[in-house]
């Protein structure tokens, strides 16, 4: 067998879609799935590529996630929306509510979605480029479950908890963040575990609420949140916003519903769009074209804006094709083969 597989992002959409088709999820839900999966493969982030496929099977697998409840807009005209997922990934929910919430902004110059009762697994660049992609500006955030020890602190209670924005730009990718507030994403410490790889200095504790660098360790311990009490403050923020605020799980209830981190969490998900011409309306100058005098300035003194790596990653993966290891290919054909049977 050849050491790589080269795959056009509609063919790999094609076999995630199959797999999820198998496992028992809808067409709807696994199209869904599927395109995020591979915009995690097409953009160069394997923590948040086909590598998930399997945290979500096993996730339908043990009942904690369903394969085909149809999500809910309630929208009562305000600039509050909520989309009801009904205890399913969140991505269908997300395409239900996403065009309603950047009209209301357009509207009224800022709107929220609050996403309830979801199953959220993905990175949350998707969700804000999906929203720029329709004119507005867009934060997005969520709590995961409890393996991200507070600063100073030395037992897991907040999550990962993401948080992610983006600004549209004229005739070219938008500006975009996404970083999870601990160190690293949890897939990062998972990838350095199945590559036999020691972590960095200052990403993990043990489960005694030592220092490690041991991805086995790590993974029974706890992870360190980024820039010590700043990272722990944004991080308890988000629990506040999108847990309490929206009457969603927190990190640490997500925890105690699945009884395991093997699963992909449960909670909620909290999205902010905001339209800069209203804001700006009345005020001297263009609210993009000032933006891009800004994002000049930066790359002007050579740094690189956020994404820039993933945005260069996506030219040429569209170009030249997904690149798969063997084992990757591999991988897939058996997830495709035996569904929910290729998992424990």
């Amino acid at each position: 067998m050849s050491e790589t597989v080269i795959l056009g992002v509609e063919a790999l959409t094609g076999r995630a879609e199959a797999i999820f088709r198998k496992a028992g999820l809808s067409s709807r839900h696994a199209a869904a799935l599927a395109r995020v999966i591979v915009a995690g493969e097409r953009d160069g982030c394997k923590s948040h590529g086909i590598y998930r496929i399997e945290g979500c099977l096993r996730t339908l697998k043990a009942g904690k996630v369903s394969p085909d409840a149809e999500p809910i807009l309630h929208d009562d005209g305000s600039a509050v929306l909520r989309v009801a997922a009904g205890g399913a990934f969140s991505c269908t929910a997300f395409e239900l509510g996403a065009p309603v919430l950047a009209e209301r902004a357009k509207r009224l110059g800022l709107a929220a979605l609050a996403i309830n009762d979801c199953t959220h697994f993905s990175a949350l660049w998707p969700e804000v480029e999906v929203l720029t992609g329709m004119g507005v500006a867009a934060l997005a955030m969520c709590p995961s479950y409890s393996t991200v020890a507070p600063a100073g602190g030395s037992r897991p209670l907040l999550g990962t908890n993401p948080i992610a924005f983006g600004w549209p730009r004229p005739n070219q990718p938008p500006y975009v963040f996404d970083f999870a507030t601990s160190v690293a994403a949890r897939g990062e410490i998972e990838l350095h575990r199945r590559a036999g790889r020691a972590l960095p200095e200052g990403w993990a504790l043990d489960a005694e609420g030592e220092a490690t660098t041991d991805p086995e360790a790590a993974l029974s311990g706890a992870m360190l949140p980024f820039g010590g009490h700043k990272g722990s403050a944004i991080s308890t923020m988000i629990e506040l916003l999108a847990g309490a605020m929206i009457g969603d799980m927190t990190s640490s209830e997500a925890l105690d519903w699945l009884g395991t981190t093997a699963l992909a969490p449960r909670h909620g998900e909290l999205i902010l769009a905001f339209s800069p011409e209203r804001f700006a309306a009345g005020r001297p100058g263009d609210p993009f074209a000032r933006a891009e005098t800004l994002f000049e300035a930066i790359v002007g003194q050579g740094a690189r804006l956020p994404s820039q790596r993933r945005f260069a990653a996506r030219e040429k993966t569209m170009a030249h094709g997904i690149v798969l290891t063997a084992a990757e290919a591999g991988h897939l054909d058996r997830l495709e083969a035996q569904g929910l049977d290729a998992v424990s």
